[in-house]
């Protein structure tokens, strides 16, 4: 039966159920049931796990050795679903520990599989939110990798921490606008677009992009940040014609200051 088949309060049974067994596992010689948890079918369980060796991990300070030495242990495991659960478990660490973590997603970025990738890149979100400045520094150093799928994930990976503070991501953006790979380029674009719609995001982002120097990109990225605010019409701080009226202030050749 499905996490969600059950009912609320047999659902907090079994969380506490699990908290518990993966508890006894850290303490003991065998994780045979954390096993059984990072690999079952059911995402929820699996994000229950996670949450919970992230929770064990905060308030039992004797345990991180531990905890990081199974968790490098089961990395290496043959089944994706246990690597894509390691790599979700030192997000929940990295929240305030990246450094003790960091090598886990040096090895998850480049993983055969796209769940465990994806982690990487659900977790980097996750992190950059609460403990942005070691995320972004670490992120930093694969911008310019020669794998253009690096490059796009880690692009896409900042967004979050953009959303609230498009000043910290914009520099790291700035070093994609000459990117060769049109996917790399449709991503960023993208992302200026995801940053540009909350409180005083727009003005930030509008400022950063009059010192970039690949014009057909920033053309791009205004007609993508004018799209925004009709499709996030019920989230955006301003309205489409509100931001077309002040881009138009700084690109009144690209976009006309009528909506």
């Amino acid at each position: 039966m499905g996490f969600y088949a059950l009912t609320k309060q047999e659902r907090v049974g079994l969380v506490l159920k699990m908290q518990d067994k993966m508890l006894k596992a850290c303490h003991s010689e065998s994780y045979r049931d954390m096993i059984a948890y990072f690999s079952d079918e059911d995402t929820y369980i699996r994000k229950s796990a996670y949450l919970g060796i992230g929770r064990i991990y905060l308030s039992n300070p004797s345990l991180h050795r531990k905890i990081i030495a199974i968790l490098n242990t089961l990395l290496a495991s043959d089944d994706f679903r246990i690597r894509q659960t390691c790599i979700n478990t030192a997000g929940e660490i990295g929240k305030f520990d990246f450094e003790t973590v960091r090598s886990f997603f040096d090895i998850g970025l480049f993983d055969a599989h796209h769940s465990v990738r994806n982690a990487v890149i659900g977790s980097v979100k996750k992190m950059g939110e609460v403990n942005p400045q070691p995320i972004l520094e670490w992120a930093k150093t694969y911008l310019n990798h020669e794998n253009k799928e690096i490059r796009r994930e880690i692009c896409h990976g900042i967004e979050l921490r953009g959303r609230k503070h498009p000043e910290d991501i914009l520099p790291l953006l700035k070093t994609l606008q000459f990117d060769p790979t049109k996917r790399v380029r449709n991503t960023l674009v993208h992302v200026i677009g995801q940053i540009a719609y909350k409180q005083g995001c727009l003005e930030k982002v509008v400022s950063e992009l009059q010192t970039w120097e690949n014009t057909t990109l920033v053309t791009d990225a205004l007609k993508e940040i004018v799209d925004v605010h009709q499709r996030y019409r019920n989230f955006s701080v301003k309205t489409q014609a509100e931001a077309i009226s002040y881009i138009s202030l700084y690109y009144p050749d690209i976009i006309s200051a009528k909506p």
